[in-house]
């Protein structure tokens, strides 16, 4: 069976890239485990290592687009799933289940919808910023040259007008139990403040509001096919497999730890 590999880009989470990489050592559909440390100052790459990953260190903090950048650069294989460091409550099942369509072909590509995404997403059915996502290698691949120019935060958007170009088959796979800590909670009010801005400037150099509210219109659409997808087989045996066909880990999944 096709596996993937994983790539997380990192800045200063020494604190939190344990429970997540707890949730991804040892998962049967995961056979790479790339760590992209960007320039951080807490001890990161120290801790992917202790715990088993392949460490990619950037010298400087580049942000993510750079870090994630670097880590397609040394992709190989046919599907990624990417994750963010700083995720709490993720399981092996959570990987399970946004890997399993892809990687049994109802889907080309998956995206998260985290318990704590803000509230018009979640009513929307829809993050179209989520840092987790399984996607074609092949389709990060050929975006490469394109990534330097992007700013620091612009890759989710960028990566979400790709997909719409390419017409790939997305589903949207809720995570009820997951949960990413607020810029303000792990920096501080005024930088968290500071940072969102930031993240918000970057997404609107990259992408302008029309584009952006196409892309959350396309997304809702790519919903709706997946809902009524799953109403009309709902009473048929599926010849492909189903999740609870796809090997999860022998061992009880572990949270992070408060």
């Amino acid at each position: 069976m096709t596996r993937l590999t994983c790539l997380i880009p990192a800045w200063n989470e020494a604190a939190r890239l344990p429970g997540v990489l707890a949730a991804v050592q040892d998962h049967p559909l995961i056979d790479r485990l790339l760590v992209i440390d960007d320039g951080s100052t807490d001890g990161t790459a120290e801790v992917a290592r202790r715990l088993g990953a392949e460490v990619l260190e950037m010298p400087v903090n580049g942000g993510k687009t750079a870090a994630l950048a670097a880590g397609i650069a040394a992709l190989t294989g046919e599907h990624v799933l990417l994750l963010d460091a700083d995720l709490l409550g993720l399981t092996a099942e959570d990987v399970t289940r946004l890997a399993a369509p892809v990687l049994d072909g109802a889907a080309e590509a998956t995206i998260s919808l985290r318990g704590n995404a803000p509230g018009l997403w979640r009513a929307l059915g829809v993050d179209y910023i989520s840092g987790e996502r399984v996607l074609p290698v092949a389709l990060l691949q050929a975006l490469a040259p394109e990534l330097p120019g992007l700013p620091r935060f612009g890759f989710e958007v960028f990566l979400n007008r790709a997909m719409k170009a390419h017409g790939l088959r997305v589903q949207i796979i809720g995570w009820p139990g997951v949960a990413s800590p607020w810029k303000a909670a792990k920096q501080g009010l005024w930088r968290g403040l500071r940072g969102d801005a930031a993240m918000i400037r970057d997404i609107l150099r990259c992408q302008s509001p029309r584009e952006l509210l196409a892309q959350i219109l396309w997304l809702r659409s790519q919903t709706a096919r997946q809902n009524r997808t799953c109403s009309a087989s709902a009473a048929v045996v599926s010849p492909m497999t189903s999740p609870s066909q796809i090997p999860t880990p022998s061992q009880p999944s572990r949270k992070p730890s408060p």
